[in-house]
């Protein structure tokens, strides 16, 4: 466009085009069920993560992070086939470059059992274990279930005994009250050892081909290959016929039976009250023995926060030598709704401990010597950067210091530095304000906040 071309364009035709322009350029959201963690929420984020760290490290829990991308049979093989999460809720692709199947962990036990095998963790002796991470899962978002979640869970292997089942059960009541969770009850359960599902499952098809017609689509196409997910369904009007059904704890051998009543005695010795739940069978192949979920009614349709139970065969199952297995994870999203609900959820974090309010110039630099030193002490500062380029008066610096949430602001204005000064203000108490030297003012931040 020539000058003169455009000294000809009127205002009216320049907001059109101007209007134009920016409607050609769309706004991107997110991906729908996979949500922005935000400085609001960062100090909830925060307390629940210390918290479990303090947990693991009282019960001699050691940390292992796996890789969010697994090759899909770790899932395929480790979940089982005939499941929601490897049917229909795997976000599962081919890597472009050499043709390897590959998906995004949609839980975590699988594949931290993949890394005790090829790492030959349990060479040594058993294991306790956590983790915690991003899980993804092609649901439809609703509240407390997402694409993208977050869990923490812990693993113990090689013990064979109840008493690490109490144990794990233990750690979740302990975790629920140092939350201070409200309304979370505990069902428990026992899928027995494999020939004994075996001998239920050949009750369960006789019962529910019976009843064939009472049948919904998913419990149809289980029939044949998982009849014991069909106890697993909440469709609402199933829930008669599964009522009826054929309890897998009619099947239960003597050594089955004595291990949930040893679990079942450990708790009750700690006071922890139990629900026996003959319909619990958790939606996962790998469980055997002593299967629990923590529910709670306060969250809508989403109501257990955790659970999981034992995993014996699964670790041969990935290629390992034969050892047994058990833990439990949980919903981080969910819990965090649920202290919520409970109350319990912390104040948010202040940004901060010195807020330095300058005026630009030789007063900013001093400023900002003034932040560097403080940091080094281990002291959190923001300085003031106009976010205009323009100094603002210090009225207005002061608003956005206690904004901040800084207990202190350290003024250094023309004044202050020709007197090698700054001001101190204290914005939690009644507004007490000091001077010192600039040489001092480490020290007075950080005897005022040791005395505090």
């Amino acid at each position: 466009m020539t000058d003169q071309e455009k000294n000809s364009v009127t205002p009216a035709a320049e907001n059109t085009r101007q209007s134009e322009k920016a409607q050609k350029i769309q706004k991107i959201n997110g991906v729908r069920g996979m949500n922005d963690l935000l400085p609001a929420d960062a100090a909830a984020w925060a307390h629940l993560e210390h918290v479990l760290r303090d947990l693991t490290r009282a019960y001699g829990y050691e940390f292992l992070r796996t890789p969010i991308v697994e090759a899909t049979a770790v899932f395929q093989r480790g979940i089982g086939e005939v499941t929601d999460i490897v049917e229909k809720e795997m976000y599962s692709f081919e890597d472009r470059l050499n043709g390897e199947q590959l998906t995004l962990r949609p839980e975590g036990t699988a594949a931290v059992v993949r890394s005790v095998v090829e790492n030959n963790l349990l060479y040594e002796g058993p294991k306790r274990l956590w983790y915690t991470g991003p899980m993804f899962r092609h649901e439809r978002p609703q509240r407390g279930r997402y694409r993208q979640f977050h869990q923490f869970g812990i693993e113990a292997l090689g013990f064979a005994g109840p008493d690490i089942d109490a144990e794990i059960i233990l750690m979740g009541q302990r975790l629920w009250d140092e939350l201070g969770l409200i309304g979370v009850r505990l069902e428990i359960n026992s899928l027995g050892q494999a020939n004994e599902r075996a001998e239920h499952r050949t009750a369960l098809l006789s019962y529910f081909e019976k009843n064939h017609t009472q049948l919904d689509e998913d419990s149809q196409r289980r029939l044949l290959s998982n009849p014991l997910r069909i106890l697993d369904s909440k469709n609402p009007v199933m829930q008669e016929l599964i009522e009826g059904a054929p309890k897998l704890l009619d099947f239960l051998g003597a050594e089955s039976l004595q291990h949930f009543e040893a679990v079942q005695a450990l708790l009750k010795a700690n006071n922890i009250p139990c629900k026996i739940n003959p319909r619990l069978v958790r939606g996962l192949d790998y469980y055997n023995l002593t299967v629990f979920e923590w529910i709670t009614e306060e969250l809508g349709a989403q109501g257990t926060i955790a659970g999981g139970g034992r995993y014996d065969p699964l670790i041969e199952r990935m290629g390992g030598k034969a050892a047994p297995a058990c833990g439990w994870a949980m919903g981080m999203e969910r819990v965090l709704e649920l202290m919520k609900v409970s109350g319990s959820l912390p104040e948010p974090l202040a940004q901060c401990d010195a807020f330095v309010l300058h005026q630009g110039g030789e007063t900013l630099t001093a400023a900002l010597i003034v932040a560097e030193r403080l940091r080094s002490a281990g002291i959190d500062v923001i300085l003031f950067c106009p976010p205009d380029g323009q100094i603002a008066s210090f009225k207005s610096q002061m608003k956005k210091a206690d904004m901040s949430g800084a207990t202190y602001a350290i003024i250094i204005g023309p004044d202050e530095l020709a007197a090698n000064e700054v001001q101190i203000k204290n914005l939690r108490t009644s507004g007490e304000q000091r001077t010192v030297s600039l040489d001092s003012v480490v020290d007075a931040i950080i005897d005022a906040i040791v005395g505090a």
